[in-house]
């Protein structure tokens, strides 16, 4: 039976989220992220770290929480029903970062870990987590960028590595009642433990599976600064501020409608505040509104929000 380290987990989660605070309010320049301590009735609490109206971040969430409970919720055991009637304790790190300019992406890291467990029986756990990228006004370079840190992060852990989570990336952020990929991808992971890594050989064991969870959250910022760094004083029109309003419309509706973290965080009585950090401050729709065609505003679902090759794409000097 393999040793799981709980302690070890939790620590580096919070190592994790003070690195990234430290680092992104570096970017800002002008404030921090604050600090929110909880604690959760049923289990557990957490540190919610956020930065309101920064000179560059607009809003940023970086969330760490620690729950427990007696029954998995309903959309945990709908992709996993062998998990019914089994307590369980999850912990992760989850942030969102909205910069205020329409030249700056929004992007979305996530790292956690889940065991459930019955007397009697194993224990199951499992690692995911992920990083993805929404442009409002994109280009080659950063999307070829990130994808490249991603593949970093990978490649230690085997050829396929990057390839099978990119593409996995691509399949979850995709917005099906308005047929658009949220963004350009990343990563995506989930279900990450011995089984699901045995099918070409020997599966990864605990600490293999933590350090491939490791890497991809030590990624995120080595991903993220960069290119935060080089588009966050561009100069922008107020028609670019009205699109980058609008397009964030489609990253809530992802949000609120499909994504499985927040429903998670909904079904085991999680801290509302804390689940929907990721939430922009100003977001707008339009009804029935189109980009005129030819325009930057509509090369961005024309192009970029169509999943790529982004390592192999030919960039024009």
């Amino acid at each position: 039976m393999q040793t799981i380290d709980i302690e070890a987990v939790k620590s580096y989660l919070l190592d994790l989220q003070e690195t990234i605070c430290r680092e992104l309010a570096k970017e800002d320049g002008e404030k921090d992220f604050i600090k929110d301590e909880w604690q959760r009735a049923q289990g557990g609490g957490g540190l919610t770290r956020v930065m309101e109206d920064g000179a560059v971040i607009e809003k940023g969430g970086v969330n760490y929480s620690y729950v427990e409970g007696t029954n998995m919720p309903a959309s945990a055991t709908a992709h996993r029903p062998e998990l019914a009637g089994r307590g369980f304790k999850a912990m992760g790190v989850s942030l969102v970062i909205h910069p205020k300019n329409p030249h700056a992406p929004t992007s979305h890291m996530n790292v956690r870990f889940f065991i459930a467990e019955k007397e009697g029986a194993e224990p199951i756990w499992w690692f995911g987590g992920g990083f993805d990228l929404t442009p409002y006004y994109a280009n080659k370079e950063d999307c070829q960028f990130w994808h490249q840190v991603a593949k970093d992060a990978c490649d230690p852990f085997g050829e396929e590595c990057y390839s099978k989570y990119k593409k996995w990336c691509d399949d979850y952020f995709y917005i099906k009642h308005r047929d658009e990929h949220r963004g350009i991808g990343g990563l995506f992971f989930d279900d990450v433990n011995t089984d699901s890594t045995s099918q070409s050989g020997e599966g990864w064991n605990f600490e293999q599976c933590f350090a491939f969870m490791r890497s991809v959250g030590d990624h995120f910022i080595k991903a993220y600064q960069p290119i935060l760094n080089k588009r966050k004083d561009l100069p922008y029109t107020e028609q670019e501020r009205d699109f980058q309003l609008y397009r964030r419309g489609r990253y809530v509706e992802f949000n609120l409608v499909w994504d499985r973290g927040t429903l998670f965080g909904l079904q085991t009585g999680g801290r509302t505040e804390s689940i929907l950090m990721s939430l922009p401050t100003a977001v707008s729709w339009r009804y029935n509104w189109q980009p005129e065609p030819g325009t930057r505003e509509a090369e961005l679902t024309d192009y970029y929000l169509k999943p790529k090759d982004w390592l192999n794409v030919s960039i024009e000097r």
